[in-house]
Parts: structure tokens; sequence; C-alpha cells
């Protein structure tokens, strides 16, 4: 339902005693819009410090996960729930830059960590797991575009450190050039002024799914 103009009035009329009833019931229906706006009203941590709470969860669990590799269909669900809690970090804090250093540090440990095991398996076994890495990888070409460029100098060398792990990989290397990824925008940290439209053009085509 779409807010209009005389509905936003009413509900600014309301005496504040009602809006405060109203917004606390809300509240128990939004977790989200809850941990939001503790964050932003009562929390003590700043957006940085975070961000590196963030961090050494992820390192953590890349630990956890390369040490525990079964398969890469477990590795692919381990990375989503990780991916999750790093989207959770990011609604509740609005971290865009963190969104972007965040997946980088989780696709680079993880495949430091297993691209070997990976391509140890049978391409069809490691298909939906390299397609995620590379989903990921160019997802995070698009939301480096939207940062203000003064953040591309802190990312530049784990954009390519990622480019180069993806280039080590078949399997990975196979997958990019089917769905339209040039590693070269990676490796060489030249992200073409346009990729939100590519990226838009590939997924309608039904790449990257």
């Amino acid at each position: 339902m779409q807010l209009d103009k005389e509905f936003k009035e009413a509900i600014s009329n309301l005496p504040s005693s009602e809006k405060d009833k109203l917004l606390f019931r809300l509240l128990k229906k939004d977790l989200n819009l809850v941990n939001r706006l503790y964050f932003e009203l009562v929390g003590n941590k700043s957006i940085e410090s975070r961000r590196q709470e963030m961090e050494t969860h992820v390192i953590q669990e890349i630990d956890k996960i390369s040490n525990g590799y079964y398969s890469p269909g477990y590795l692919h669900m381990d990375m989503r729930y990780l991916s999750g809690e790093i989207c959770e970090h990011v609604r509740i804090t609005r971290d865009h830059f963190g969104e972007v250093s965040l997946n980088l540090l989780m696709l680079n440990g993880i495949l430091q960590s297993n691209s070997r095991k990976i391509a140890a398996e049978s391409y069809s076994k490691a298909y939906k797991c390299c397609l995620y890495i590379i989903s990921r990888s160019f997802k995070i070409l698009v939301l480096i575009k939207k940062l203000h460029e003064d953040y591309f100098v802190e990312i530049k060398n784990d954009l390519q450190n990622l480019g180069n792990l993806i280039a080590e990989n078949d399997f990975l290397m196979k997958l990019a050039i089917q769905n339209g990824l040039d590693i070269n925008w990676l490796i060489a940290a030249d992200i073409p002024d346009n990729i939100v439209q590519i990226h838009k053009d590939i997924r309608s085509q039904g790449f990257l799914k």
C-alpha cells in the first residue's frame, strides 16, 4: 500500500502518545527495523567498529567452513548463510562500504582455502557453488560503482586478488565467460562506467542465476 499525502498528514496529526503506541506495535513485527533503530539511537558503536567485528566474524567463519569442507554443495550453502549475515549487518548499519569489503573478504578467503578442493570435484557438482561466486563477484562490481570514488583505493587490491583467484580456477573462468563477467575488470581494477546496465542486461537474458 502506498502512503498518500492525506494519509501521512493524518498520521502526523495524531497525538504523540497514540503515535508511540502505533510505532511500538509496528516495531514488534519488524526485527530488522528494531535493530537498525537501536544501532542509530541507543548503540554506542560506530559503523567502523561494527564492520571490524564483522570482519573478525567472517574470518572465523571462513576457517570453520574451510576446515569442515565436505563438498561444493555444502560450501555453497555456507557462503549463502555468511552472505546473509553480511546483509543483516548492512541493513542495520547501512554500511555500504562494508557491503563491498566484507563480501570481498568472504570470497577471497573462501577461494584461497578451497579453490583446489572445488577444482578436484566434477564440474556438475561444483557448478552451483562456482556460479554463486561469479554472481557475487559481478554484484560486487555493481556495488563498487555506487560508492564514492575515494573508497576505491581501499578495496583495489582485494578486487585484483579476487580476479586472480578466479582466473586460476578453470571452473570459475568457464562460468565467468559464459555469464559475461570479464575477469580483467577485476584484475586491472577497471570497472566499466555502465556496469550497472551490463549486469541488468545479462540477468535479463537469464544468466547469473
